[in-house]
């Protein structure tokens, strides 16, 4: 007598398809920084970066010297040259994220394991930002001397080097995103540098160039203090008790209605940096004497790098003044309002740019692949 034994219905393993997102993200952070550390070039470049700033910057100090907003032009220029040395750096931490593993034969296993293509973006783009951030930190030292020195706010300082963070972070999105979709480390790297050009030096010249099609011919009204005729002598200087007058010009001239191209500029990242502080315009020396452009009793004031460029920015965004007062022409050197900011609407731009390579990112590093470029390592 025999007995029949059904077979037993196997029952599946339950196991999880995938790693809780901030641990996923910490393993591929930790791998990152620990091979960038491992290698000798990154502190060669780390020593090289301290030594450059630390030399424009005494040498800055010795060129500005007793300048009234000393402070705030040292700070504005270590803040600019960071940017730009950043938007350098980034790049080449950050565009050959991907496929520099791919060409290493290491990018297979990480996409066997149980990281998403999400979490493996976000892990390499993270070690990438903290990487560039490290030579905002290693600027440290000079950017407290300059604060040491007055004529910087802290609300001022505090946004500034908060947005250069955004922005540095932004520049490291779009050079992991490039990573992932080009097969090359070369051809990623010279790509993101063009985006970066494209948006630094592109938006410039595009808005330098637009200014030719706005062209309008208007009448401007502009009145200025000058010293009557009759009152200089031989010499050609003003004669004691000469008071001045305010003198007013009518005349036809062409001028850009930049307040419709403006926008242009707003992807720039210098401008999304300095548009987005709250410059202080409440302790501005002020003009004593009816005509005088400076105070009577001291230095007049001078922007710094940065608010030079927030300053014409707005003076964009305003348009042409056609009817400039004598009253205007004495304020010439004091910072215009801040209306409307325009470092959302770049910001915004530059985000979206980012999202979108890293979306298009994550779908190419999704496995299995239907369809691989001719030459594509897997393994």
């Amino acid at each position: 007598m025999s007995t029949a034994t059904e077979p037993s219905t196997p029952h599946p393993v339950r196991s999880s398809t995938s790693l809780p997102f901030p641990t996923a993200v910490r393993t591929v952070f930790t791998l990152e920084m620990k091979q960038r550390l491992r290698g000798r070039g990154w502190y060669w470049m780390l020593g090289t970066w301290f030594v450059v700033v630390g030399f424009i910057f005494v040498l800055a100090l010795g060129v500005i010297g007793a300048t009234d907003n000393e402070g705030g032009i040292l700070f504005d220029l270590i803040v600019g040259f960071v940017l730009f040395f950043g938007l350098l750096v980034s790049p080449g931490l950050s565009a050959n994220a991907i496929n520099g593993d791919r060409a290493g034969g290491t990018l297979a296993i990480l996409q066997v394991t149980l990281l998403t293509p999400g979490q493996l973006l976000a892990g390499k783009w993270l070690a990438s930002w903290v990487g560039s951030l490290a030579f905002l930190v290693l600027s440290s030292p000079f950017i407290l001397w300059a604060l040491a020195l007055g004529g910087v706010d802290g609300q001022e300082a505090v946004v500034s080097l908060l947005m250069l963070a955004v922005e540095l972070g932004v520049v490291c999105a779009i050079g992991v995103g490039v990573s992932a979709l080009a097969n090359r480390p070369l051809f990623s790297i010279v790509s993101t540098y063009m985006v970066v050009a494209l948006l630094a030096v592109g938006t410039v010249i595009v808005f330098g160039l637009s200014t030719m099609l706005v062209m309008e011919e208007r009448t401007v009204t502009s009145s200025y203090y000058n010293y009557p005729e009759g009152s200089f002598d031989s010499m050609g200087a003003p004669e004691p008790g000469a008071e001045l007058e305010c003198v007013t010009q009518t005349y036809r001239a062409e001028l850009p209605n930049t307040q419709y191209i403006t926008w242009i500029l707003a992807a720039n990242p210098f401008v999304v940096v300095a548009d987005a502080v709250p410059y202080s315009v409440e302790d501005l020396p002020e003009p004593e004497t009816p005509g005088a452009s400076v105070p009577a009793d001291g230095p007049y004031y001078t922007p710094g790098v940065m608010e030079t460029i927030s300053q014409g920015v707005r003076s964009a965004q305003a348009g042409p003044d056609t009817d400039q007062t004598c009253e205007e022409a004495t304020q010439a050197l004091r910072p215009l309002p801040q209306e409307t900011p325009i470092w959302p609407l770049g910001l915004g731009i530059q985000l979206a740019l980012a999202a979108g390579l890293l979306l298009a990112a994550r779908r190419k590093l999704t496995m299995p692949a239907r369809r691989l470029a001719r030459g594509t390592r897997i393994a």
